[in-house]
């Protein structure tokens, strides 16, 4: 693959390699394409080499740039893991034999735990979104789309990815999750009637290879539609900042968890590639336990 001559030659190809090659989501596509384009832009690049060339201590000044913008540990070790896969991507376009990134350790950042939100909160969400939208059939999208987050630990992006022939919905639907990695969920009867509400009051016509959630101009529904629903409905119900749609799939897997689900299994059913990303709702459980501890037993906060 031979560089165009400018920074924008250069993304268009790494855009390419991310979204047809690797098969990246278009979440991950947008974050590690505007990555290298401060970068590339940055080293005026016309050519792979001048990519190819950036070592530890020139990632290490740039990371310094964008810490100094007030970027937090979190986006800034988000921002250098991209890089060193876009930097990567030009060693071996450049003929480098081995075209490993430069090694930088990323910043330290405190692992938070998730917090999932309770079983009635997560249906009253869900309802009170359902009861106030501007439009029937929005509430009905919404619910649906949240309903399948909660009851089958969907991603927003997984949930808004459903195309229409997949309704009706059956006991169990087969989900495309992050890296084109296929897995199998449970769907829930609360949560097929309320997909096949939605889809009977659609007013757009839904063709079996389109979107099944459509946004209010019949295009495919927006992740931030979503959001700022659930924002609204969190508000009225007075419910901390942290629930959020992805919230849910938080709640999905720690009351699973909570009801004595093992760990192998929560890991299928999420789309984790490793066992790791599912053993942080063991501490989840725990603390939900340890609060409940402390509220029930008697003496609990006694000396």
């Amino acid at each position: 693959m031979m560089a165009a001559g400018t920074p924008s030659d250069l993304i268009a190809q790494w855009r390419a390699h991310l979204t047809d090659a690797r098969r990246r989501s278009p979440h991950t596509v947008r974050a590690y394409v505007a990555a290298a384009q401060r970068l590339a832009y940055a080293r005026n690049a016309s050519a792979w080499n001048d990519i190819a060339n950036v070592e530890a201590h020139d990632l290490r000044t740039h990371l310094a740039q964008r810490r100094a913008e007030g970027i937090a540990n979190t986006s800034a070790a988000r921002e250098l893991s991209a890089l060193k896969a876009f930097i990567a991507f030009a060693r071996a376009q450049s003929g480098d034999p081995d075209p490993a990134a430069p090694r930088l350790r990323g910043p330290r950042i405190k692992k938070g735990l998730p917090r999932p939100v309770t079983p009635d909160d997560a249906v009253n969400i869900a309802d009170l979104i359902d009861g106030t939208a501007s439009e029937d059939w929005v509430g009905a999208r919404d619910r649906a789309v949240l309903l399948l987050m909660y009851g089958s630990g969907l991603r927003i992006a997984e949930a808004l990815a459903i195309r229409s022939s997949d309704e009706p919905l059956s006991n169990t639907l087969l989900v495309n999750g992050k890296g084109g990695k296929q897995r199998i969920v449970p769907i829930l009867p609360i949560t097929r009637d309320a997909v096949a509400e939605y889809a009977q009051s659609c007013p757009w016509p839904l063709a079996p290879d389109d979107a099944l959630f459509r946004g209010i101009k019949g295009g495919p529904l927006s992740p931030g539609m979503v959001q700022k629903a659930m924002a609204k409905a969190r508000h009225a119900l007075g419910l901390p900042d942290t629930a959020t749609p992805h919230a849910l799939r938080h709640s999905f897997a720690t009351h699973l968890l909570g009801a004595g689900a093992d760990l192998r299994s929560l890991q299928e059913l999420l789309g984790h590639a490793s066992l790791g990303s599912t053993q942080i709702y063991t501490k989840v459980d725990a603390a939900s336990l340890l609060e409940s501890y402390r509220k029930a037993h008697p003496r609990a906060n006694k000396g």
